[in-house]
C-alpha cells in the first residue's frame, strides 16, 4: 500500500502545519515553525535538522510549563532561589551542604531535612529555594505552614475528608512545613499532624522549618510521647541544618540605617 503525496504551495504548507499543529497540540512547534523555516532555508539545514530543532524546542517548553505548574502547585509564598542566599551573612549555611541538597538526591531517597534557627536567619528562604528545586527537577512538592496545615486537617476531620487529605499529602514527593515551633498545639491537631508525618515516614520527604530546638518542642507538642514521637519521625536519616541565632535581616536594616544616617 503507497501513501499518497500532496504538492502543496507555500501557502497551503503554512496553513496545513498551523493546523496540524493544533491538533496535535504542539503550540511552541507552531509559534516557531514559520521562523524556523526561513532560517532553515537561509542557514541550508537539512529536513532532519530542521525537524530536530522544532521537536527540540517543543520538547524544552513543555518541560518549562510542567516545572511552572509544578511550581505554582507548591503554592510557595513568594519566590526564593539558591543563588540568592547570602552565604557570607550567614556562615552557619555552607556551599557545599546546600549543594548537595540541590541534587534532590536526599528527596529521591525520602529523607527528610530540618531547618532549625533564629527568625531572620534563612530558613525560610532555604525551604523554599530548595523546593523551588525540586519542582524544577520533576519531583511534586507542597509547601504550607504548620499553622495552616493543622488548620486544614481540622477542617477536613469536620467534613470527614481527613483520610483523603492526608492521604493527599502523603503523595506528594517533598511536603514542606514552615514555621514549625511558633505556636502550641493541642493535642488533637498535633495528633492529626502525627498522621500526616507517619503517612509519610521513610516513603517521601519531609522539609521542616523551626525556631525552636528540639529540646524545646514541648512547647508546641505538650505531650511528651507524642512530641517524642514527632521529633524521632522528623530526625531519622535527616540533614540538620543550624542556622543560628544572628538575624541578617536585622542586620542588613541596621546597616541601611546606618548609611543613612
Amino acid at each position: 500500500m503507497t501513501t499518497a503525496h500532496h504538492t502543496l504551495t507555500a501557502q497551503a504548507s503554512d496553513a496545513a502545519i498551523d493546523t496540524a499543529c493544533r491538533v496535535l497540540r504542539l503550540p511552541t512547534m507552531r509559534a516557531q515553525a514559520t521562523e524556523t523555516i526561513a532560517r532553515a532555508e537561509r542557514e541550508g539545514l537539512s529536513y532532519a535538522g530542521f525537524l530536530a530543532e522544532l521537536l527540540m524546542a517543543e520538547c524544552e517548553d513543555r518541560d518549562r510549563r510542567r516545572a511552572e505548574r509544578r511550581i505554582r502547585a507548591a503554592h510557595f509564598p513568594r519566590e526564593k532561589s539558591l543563588r540568592e542566599f547570602d552565604y557570607t551573612a550567614n556562615p552557619n549555611v555552607t556551599p557545599a551542604t546546600i549543594n548537595s541538597l540541590a541534587t534532590c538526591e536526599w528527596i529521591a531517597k525520602g529523607y527528610p531535612l530540618c531547618l532549625i534557627g533564629d527568625s531572620g536567619t534563612g530558613k525560610s528562604h532555604l525551604l523554599i529555594a530548595l523546593g523551588t528545586t525540586a519542582a524544577m527537577a520533576g519531583y511534586r512538592v507542597r509547601y504550607t505552614t504548620a499553622a495552616a496545615l493543622v488548620n486544614e486537617l481540622v477542617e477536613a476531620a469536620d467534613d470527614k475528608q481527613l483520610g483523603k487529605t492526608i492521604a493527599r499529602y502523603g503523595r506528594v514527593d517533598l511536603l514542606e512545613i514552615d514555621e514549625l515551633g511558633y505556636l502550641e498545639l493541642d493535642r488533637r491537631g498535633a495528633e492529626m499532624l502525627f498522621q500526616v508525618l507517619t503517612e509519610r515516614e521513610e516513603k517521601n520527604s519531609i522539609a521542616i522549618a523551626s525556631n525552636e530546638a528540639f529540646t524545646g518542642w514541648s512547647k508546641t507538642f505538650t505531650d511528651p510521647r507524642l512530641c517524642a514521637a514527632i521529633v524521632d519521625r522528623l530526625t531519622f536519616n535527616a540533614t540538620l541544618i543550624e542556622t543560628g541565632t544572628q538575624s541578617y535581616r536585622l542586620a542588613r536594616t541596621k546597616a541601611k540605617n546606618s548609611e543613612s544616617a
